[in-house]
């Protein structure tokens, strides 16, 4: 009995202490894209990597927190400045509801996953983390921002109408994320089997 109370102490101290690193990682790498963006003036979401190592390794609530955090990052660091002036809460909902999902749900692809196929349940959750991110911010758009679309194009400097505006943006931004996150997903398989092989 002991012994189990230790281990889960211990268990819960290594999350937590892994939980902190990722989220460092998330602001860090988040910051960085945000002041180097490649497609447009849509930052690209290099801070989805540490979500789902930290959603993989420590599970869904944790990934919650970590895509949280990446959405507080994004507002805070100017990376949704474009959407501000046209809907404050439609720009806060969006970036944090996108944030907070991808890591909730890379979490439970990879805990649904595991027991059937390790390697398989960590690359769907790191493809499953941009496809969310993504998905959601074109919801965000339809809903909160359709209106707007032309002043949006004219800011962001795109031949573009209509959602082609949002869709080709953030295509660009998809691809590159899902590559990061795929090129990953064997590390992180790596680091979990250290992870188990040292238990």
């Amino acid at each position: 009995m002991f012994n189990k109370t230790t281990n889960q102490k211990a268990m819960k101290t290594e999350t937590m202490v892994l939980g902190a690193i990722m989220t460092a990682f998330v602001i860090i790498l988040q910051l960085l894209a945000t002041y180097t963006a490649f497609f447009g003036p849509f930052s690209t979401a290099v801070g989805l990597i540490p979500i789902v190592i930290g959603a993989v390794m420590c599970g869904p609530a944790v990934g919650a927190w970590l895509g949280f955090v990446f959405g507080l990052v994004v507002i805070m660091s100017g990376g949704a400045a474009l959407f501000m002036p046209f809907s404050i809460f439609g720009t806060f909902a969006t970036v944090l509801v996108k944030g907070i999902m991808c890591g909730w749900v890379s979490g439970w692809v990879y805990k649904l996953l595991a027991k059937v196929n390790n390697w398989l349940a960590v690359i769907l959750a790191a493809i499953s983390c941009p496809i969310v991110n993504t998905g959601i911010f074109l919801l965000g758009s339809a809903v909160f921002f359709l209106d707007d679309v032309e002043a949006i194009a004219e800011i962001a400097g795109s031949p573009e109408t209509g959602m082609a505006v949002f869709v080709g943006f953030a295509v660009a931004n998809f691809l590159f994320e899902l590559g990061t996150n795929a090129v990953m997903a064997p590390v992180v398989v790596r680091l979990l089997n250290i992870k188990k092989k040292a238990k």
